[in-house]
């Protein structure tokens, strides 16, 4: 089946398609902190959570900068709706490391959605045939849709030590279990991106077979090759929160440019009237397309020299970090300059910049964002040694 001719995808016209009722949606989304009925069926039909699952497992396994520009149309009409599908697709990764029939039983159900927290400190104990796991995490961005959950741990052996990986560290393995085996606890009373119900959760004494467990931290481990898995998770992880951030600021300078048309603030004269708004209108719009543009060329230009069977190399990776850190702190000084200019009309619950002002100064506070990324790239630019694995 893998060798068929592959079907033309499209999922950037799917989510155009879905605009109106994503926007039609995103007060009760705000509101309820969970995607509607029929609004979450459409998502499935339109196989958006699957973007980046393996075509063997029933996924599209679409190029990169088709992800990003399909996760940028989303988050133009809800941020939540978009933070959530970048997730979906981000845990989907996991498949090309496990088992192939694994994958198969987990993604059989075309609705599967993965949720899970970050890595903490809890460890697993390893048993016969997989591991025991207890314990709590946060943060599981798209909870309340998945029908499946992971917990990252480290791995405690039955004599206690600590399972290392190849490097030397503790490794990192990923568990999977069905939802309804994790607790759920409403944690998520945050300003922005509400509707992604990011809650905490916890499991106690659950067994995964070893079967249904793998480790994200290498990816010369991965059993499904292709230049799409040739990218590492961290870095696929990048591109999802940029198009998120480029989403939401490309919204915001759109919804301006029609408040400065109209907008005649007292002794002022009409927004659009000023040369000081002309020039910071054109100039905003340049980085956004410019920031936009240098993601793009440069996840086709790693995608077409990407290995079949080697991930990409560490300069690739410092490259595709840079190209989404600068897309992210870029969308950030627009998203700030469109709210600070619309005045007042920025600040009334319900229009058009609030709530994606809200939803992209939390994209900021996320690990994605921080600023420490670019002296990172900063280093392997100038050949300074840098301990452990740039990711």
């Amino acid at each position: 089946m893998d060798d068929l001719p592959r079907p033309p995808i499209d999922p950037l016209a799917r989510a155009r398609d879905l605009s109106g009722r994503l926007a039609a949606s995103a007060d009760e989304i705000e509101r309820t902190q969970r995607i509607p009925e029929p609004l979450l069926s459409a998502i499935h039909d339109a196989r958006l959570p699957r973007m980046l699952l393996p075509r063997a497992y029933g996924g599209d396994e679409v190029e990169p900068w088709v992800y990003l520009r399909t996760i940028e149309e989303i988050a133009k009409h809800d941020g939540s709706v978009a933070w959530n599908l970048f997730v979906a697709n981000s845990s989907a990764l996991i498949a090309p490391f496990l088992p192939p029939q694994t994958a198969r039983t987990i993604y059989s159900d075309p609705r599967t959605i993965i949720a899970w927290g970050p890595p903490t400190a809890q460890r697993a104990t390893a048993v016969e045939g997989g591991y025991i796991v207890k314990g709590r995490w946060d943060f599981a961005s798209g909870c309340r849709q998945a029908n499946w959950m992971g917990a990252h741990c480290q791995v405690a052996e039955p004599d206690g030590s600590l399972r290392l990986n190849r490097w030397g560290r503790p490794t990192i393995r990923t568990l999977l279990f069905p939802a309804a085996q994790a607790t759920l606890i409403h944690t998520w009373d945050v300003i922005g991106l509400r509707g992604t119900a990011s809650d905490s959760y916890t499991v106690d004494d659950v067994f995964v077979p070893e079967a249904f467990s793998s480790t994200r931290e290498d990816p010369s481990l991965r059993l499904v090759r292709g230049p799409l898995y040739a990218f590492t998770q961290q870095g696929l992880y990048a591109v999802g929160v940029a198009g998120v951030a480029m989403g939401l600021a490309r919204a915001m300078h759109e919804a301006f440019v029609s408040l400065a048309k109209e907008k005649a603030p007292r002794n002022v004269g009409r927004l659009a009237d000023s040369a000081t708004i002309q020039d910071k209108v054109a100039r905003t719009r340049a980085e956004l397309d410019a920031a936009r543009a240098y993601l793009v060329e440069t996840l086709k230009d790693i995608y077409a020299q990407a290995d079949d069977i080697e991930p990409i190399d560490t300069p690739g990776r410092a490259r595709v970090r840079l190209a989404c850190a600068h897309a992210i702190t870029t969308s950030e000084s627009a998203a700030d300059w469109c709210y600070k200019a619309a005045g007042t009309s920025a600040i009334f619950l319900g229009s058009a910049f609030e709530r994606r002002w809200r939803d992209l100064h939390t994209v900021s506070q996320q690990i994605q964002s921080r600023a420490q990324h670019f002296e990172q790239v900063g280093q392997i630019l100038l050949d300074v040694e840098q301990p452990g694995i740039f990711y």
